[in-house]
């Protein structure tokens, strides 16, 4: 067998399209002539059906093959019968997507007889592996998103479910993703929405715009998940490390994004305590307004007391009295309250804003690091993991 081309390689599905090239040669010992005894005719075309041939197929194949296959086989005097045809062959590959985009995938094709045991039909590579490998390369008409790296042949005997042990002879074909498309399409645009998000610590504050942007940036990122989750397949074995590095890039941007609204509370809060000072310094005018016009009040004129009677004075007494105390008593509410007000001056205008500032720049250098750690582990298991 030589592959002559990679059509298709489904992750969803797991499977492989592929257009290969087989010859097969058996002997007939029933059949045989002496080619001077005709002309020296070695070689003759006869139509397949009149022969017996192997009922060999595909185990991984899942689709009956469309392509026109060759009426004829070729006979050669001393019985040995050749058969060659070209299949596109739909199979099963399992799929390991680890390090996908730079991913290394081998899908076999295992040929075998249906019935016949090995010491009916014995399978044998006629040629070696680099031999094979050179005529695929050779032969090669599309390879699409995959380069073909080599084919190897391997012979086994198998036990099937019922006891008996038949003959097979593998062929793995070991293919890699030309991942630059990948790279230019999904990895930098992650990575440039990254340095938007780095980039958006430059924004002020005090608005709503960078939290908006913030929250654009991580929308994008989803989008490019959800295209992932249509071209990986679910019943991997392990977790993709681009999915990974796709879950780590969201991580990191939704803390940015939580970081953005807690600076943006605290520069909140700074701007409602200076608008509950100015509510009480209001207050306070007001309650000094009332305090200095209830101090305007003075004596009972001396007409008055002289109009009443004699055993009412006592009680208008305790009455002045009374209206004395009132007036000191809202003093010494107006001076606690500014001395409440003093001491809340104490503390620096401003002092939450300067936190979230200093809060800001200690998250921006820390984010930094951690993402750039990140970064290294992640590329350094894309180029030294094994894909197993």
């Amino acid at each position: 067998m030589s592959v002559q081309g990679i059509l298709d390689v489904r992750e969803i599905d797991q499977t492989l399209v592929s257009y290969i090239w087989i010859y097969m040669k058996w002997r007939d010992p029933d059949i045989h002539w002496d080619p001077g005894d005709f002309c020296g005719i070695e070689v003759v075309k006869v139509p397949a059906d009149l022969l017996w041939k192997p009922d060999v197929i595909i185990e991984e194949m899942r689709e009956k093959d469309k392509a026109h296959q060759s009426p004829n086989v070729a006979l050669h005097s001393n019985g040995y019968v050749q058969d060659v045809n070209y299949l596109t062959v739909v199979s099963t590959c399992k799929m390991q997507v680890f390090k996908f985009p730079f991913d290394v995938q081998n899908c076999s094709l295992s040929f075998k007889s249906i019935i016949y045991t090995d010491e009916e039909i014995t399978f044998k590579g006629i040629h070696n592996d680099t031999v094979l490998t050179n005529w695929s390369h050779e032969d090669m008409g599309t390879q699409y998103e995959w380069l073909f790296l080599n084919l190897t042949v391997n012979t086994t005997t198998l036990t099937t479910p019922y006891g008996l042990n038949q003959s097979r002879i593998v062929y793995t074909i070991t293919m890699r993703r030309r991942s630059a498309l990948y790279i230019a399409n999904f990895l930098v645009p992650i990575l440039f929405f990254f340095c938007l998000d780095l980039a958006s610590f430059l924004i002020s504050d005090s608005g709503g715009e960078k939290l908006s942007f913030k929250v654009t940036v991580l929308l994008a990122v989803t989008v490019m998940q959800l295209i992932l989750n249509d071209i990986l397949p679910s019943s991997s074995d392990r977790i993709p490390l681009i999915a990974v590095f796709c879950i780590g890039m969201f991580g990191l941007m939704m803390i940015s994004l939580l970081e953005t609204m807690l600076v943006m509370y605290l520069i909140d809060r700074d701007s409602a305590s200076e608008e509950n000072q100015a509510d009480t310094g209001l207050n306070v005018k007001k309650w000094t307004h009332c305090a200095c016009v209830c101090n305007v009040s003075d004596e009972p004129p001396s007409e008055l007391l002289s109009v009443t009677k004699e055993d009412k004075r006592s009680q208008l007494m305790e009455e002045s009295n009374s209206l004395e105390k009132l007036p000191e008593e809202m003093s010494e509410a107006v001076k606690a309250l500014s001395l409440l007000l003093s001491r809340k001056e104490e503390r620096k205008p401003d002092y939450w804003t300067r936190v979230a500032k200093k809060l800001d720049i200690i998250f921006f250098f820390v984010y930094v690091t951690v993402s750039a750690l990140f970064l290294v582990v992640i590329f350094s298991l894309w180029i030294h993991a094994k894909d197993k």
